[in-house]
């Protein structure tokens, strides 16, 4: 898939990012994996990130993160997009978008620079080397201490064709509206920030087409249909569904740091996915909180 199918693909329809899967002792579970890819591509998503946030990118050594992309793509097996994460520095951060494009992923999602807080300059040449270094489409995640203007994000697409996407994780809405009044249909724009779900109607009038569920790891009807109707603006369906799960949801989220992973985890573990827990430095929800969890989803499917 060329990067501009890929880019009217993405923002087409849901996003989503497949939880990993973890054995007893720690190693990636590729068997519980597929099955998970497997339930989640009977839904109407129109692409999955591998080793994404919710996927524990920050966990994964280069061979671990090549097994989990191509168990994503030898899964789908061509029935809808993989997307990749991709990050850390420059070099370690090229190493991987070339693992990513050898196991037959069909785009990244490039994470912050490791640690350091670039300047304007500095990022736009880091993403430009990571675009430089493979032919897929990349998405450019906004966030943390890698916050580009609207200004160096059209510095971006000048100089990289294959620039097809922007996601935002921060939720400044004035630098949001000011990128995606530059560029236009040049973009796609996604929303990322946790949980998505409750910024999707309002991100929709700025552009932002679709957002990355991580509910619908565990949730896939809830998710796709609480995005449908965000997509015809039900504003009292997404009113009630905020009210009856994902604000209560979000109580829990909010515990503890770390918990916007750990917590949809445990919502596929409730669900009887054997996807095992989260890695260190991140923790489990408590029991207390996983009964509570348990209780929210309820008859939920």
């Amino acid at each position: 898939m060329d990067p501009k199918t890929l880019a009217k693909t993405i923002g087409s329809g849901l996003l989503s990012f497949p939880v990993m899967h973890v054995t007893a002792d720690g190693q990636f579970n590729e068997d519980s994996y597929r099955k998970h890819l497997a339930w989640l591509s009977g839904y109407d998503v129109a692409a999955l990130f591998a080793a994404g946030g919710t996927g524990e990118y920050f966990s994964l050594t280069l061979d671990e993160y090549s097994a989990v992309v191509s168990a994503a793509v030898n899964e789908t097996a061509g029935r809808l997009p993989i997307l990749s994460g991709c990050g850390y520095g420059t070099a370690m951060a090229i190493q991987f978008a070339k693992a990513a494009e050898k196991a037959g992923s069909n785009g990244l999602l490039l994470f912050p620079p490791y640690l350091v807080n670039p300047d304007q300059d500095g990022l736009f040449r880091h993403v430009k080397a990571v675009c430089d270094s493979t032919s897929l489409g990349v998405i450019v995640y906004n966030r943390d201490n890698a916050i580009a203007t609207d200004t160096t994000i059209a510095r971006m697409c000048d100089a990289c064709p294959n620039l097809i996407g922007f996601k935002d994780g921060v939720g400044d809405l004035e630098l949001m509206m000011k990128i995606y009044l530059r560029m236009g249909d040049r973009l796609t724009y996604i929303g990322g920030l946790p949980t998505a779900e409750t910024f999707a109607l309002s991100y929709l009038e700025m552009g932002v087409t679709t957002y990355s569920s991580a509910i619908f790891n565990f949730l896939p009807k809830f998710a796709t249909d609480f995005y449908a109707a965000v997509r015809r603006r039900d504003h009292a369906f997404v009113a009630q569904q905020m009210r009856d799960f994902v604000v209560p949801y979000l109580a829990i989220r909010d515990r503890r740091k770390g918990y916007a992973v750990s917590i949809v985890k445990a919502g596929a573990r409730i669900r009887g996915i054997e996807c095992g827990p989260v890695r260190t430095p991140l923790s489990d929800l408590t029991a207390e909180e996983m009964a509570q969890l348990t209780a929210l989803i309820g008859d939920r499917t």
